[in-house]
């Protein structure tokens, strides 16, 4: 069927109104609005009715996310406890993984067979960290379900959002195969820790895209109901409270670059998510002064991440915490595309400080990169021309797209397109 087809069919086939706590109100509508935390609902259910109307951006957008949902049926479900090593605690359904960037200093020996002391090599990722699966399997779990439950909203197909609904129940839910809502054991260093706070950045915008693909599922989605939507409130709630109480939460929320703000993003997005609306405003109104304001240089650079070894990767990583934080302040009336700091700073001047590289190469970046992938500020210029930026705007048609095509047209929300699961 084609695309066309797809959603001619899904403006008229009605929602199951017994499903989830907002379907009996998405039946009497044509388009439903979700709920989401960091995309916009509004131009989500708007989209629907673009495709109908046959624009052809969207047109074009969908049908490469579809290309990748359709191949997510056939992957998965994946789950934490399914790894060969225990953690520290014994529990096999707490989240495991090891740091990306240390190494072992000392050949391995029967005395020292893991080589301590470790050290690090900032941008060099050891391979070694493959042989634990929770950080590539969460990753690909949390990818497919966003994907999936996209893809359902768009074309009402109930494959697509029963297999989201299956992910996420075995990750999050399922006695047998769920995740202990923490992140006590992420990115350990052998011989040294257990788990570190920077770890926090393993989930950090993915699992507000599962936010996100909860609320889509919300407005009707077979497989997925009441039960199911309260325990993910339930589960988000509960890391919640991990993240802002934990050693690991409060180590995370003290760092002052990349890692600092995407714990910021990931809070507020939760907060929200489980019904903390000022919590989440409090949270989005103190990154104008934590974040913006000691990350963002008057030109727009980010002296934070100007130092690494992958400093484009950085820029960009950053800017997509930072721009999905604006969107969650969208949501509860902040306005963090406004804000200026004392330094005249801004988002916008950041993304604009990614033009010249983003459309013309390496050759234009002034810092460090050992792994340049020119596509990956294509999200953030997107998000800042959404915000009235018409230097992104205009330089938007310049940048190339990912391999798989450009989907913000259909997900109008920054991810970090150069592959994170190999960059740490």
């Amino acid at each position: 069927m084609t695309v066309a087809a797809l959603v001619a069919a899904a403006l008229v086939v009605p929602v199951d109104a017994t499903a989830s706590p907002r379907a009996g109100f998405c039946e009497r509508v044509p388009v439903c609005v979700p709920e989401t935390v960091v995309l916009d609902g509004a131009r989500l259910a708007g989209n629907r009715i673009r495709l109908l109307a046959g624009d052809r951006v969207v047109r074009a957008s969908l049908g490469n996310l579809l290309t990748q949902a359709s191949a997510a049926l056939e992957t998965g479900p994946w789950t934490v406890v399914d790894k060969p090593q225990l953690p520290p605690s014994g529990d096999r359904h707490d989240y495991l993984s090891l740091a990306p960037y240390y190494w072992p200093s000392k050949p391995s020996t029967p005395d020292n067979p893991q080589g301590c002391p470790y050290v690090a090599k900032d941008g060099e990722r050891n391979p070694a960290t493959d042989a634990i699966p929770d950080k590539a399997e969460r990753l690909k779990a949390f990818t497919a379900i966003y994907q999936l439950s996209l893809a359902w909203y768009y074309t009402r197909d109930p494959e697509y959002a029963k297999r989201a609904a299956l992910d996420l129940r075995t990750w999050f839910l399922d006695p047998a195969t769920r995740m202990n809502p923490n992140l006590n054991f992420a990115q350990g260093i052998p011989c040294q820790t257990d788990g570190r706070g920077i770890g926090i950045i393993e989930f950090s915008y993915t699992f507000t895209q599962v936010l996100d693909a909860a609320a889509i599922l919300n407005t009707g989605a077979p497989g997925w109901g009441r039960a199911d939507d309260a325990g993910l409130k339930t589960w988000s709630a509960e890391f919640l409270n991990w993240l802002r109480t934990s050693k690991n939460g409060t180590d995370e929320a003290k760092q002052r670059n990349n890692h600092g703000t995407f714990y910021d993003m990931l809070s507020a997005g939760i907060a929200l998510y489980t019904g903390k609306r000022a919590s989440a405003k409090a949270i989005v109104e103190g990154a104008k002064t934590s974040r913006i304001d000691k990350q963002i240089a008057a030109d727009g650079s980010q002296p934070e991440e100007a130092t690494r070894t992958r400093s484009y990767h950085y820029f960009t990583f950053n800017l997509v915490a930072m721009t999905r934080l604006a969107s969650v302040g969208k949501h509860v009336g902040t306005d963090l595309w406004a804000y200026r700091t004392p330094s005249g700073g801004s988002l916008a001047n950041a993304v604009d400080f990614l033009i010249p590289t983003a459309t013309g190469g390496l050759a234009r970046w002034p810092y460090p990169e050992t792994n340049f992938t020119q596509y990956a500020a294509l999200d953030g210029l997107h998000a800042a021309a959404d915000a009235g930026d018409r230097k992104a705007r205009a330089a938007l048609p310049k940048v190339p797209a990912p391999p798989g095509g450009d989907l913000y047209p259909v997900r109008p929300a920054a991810e970090q397109l150069d592959d994170i699961s190999v960059t740490g």
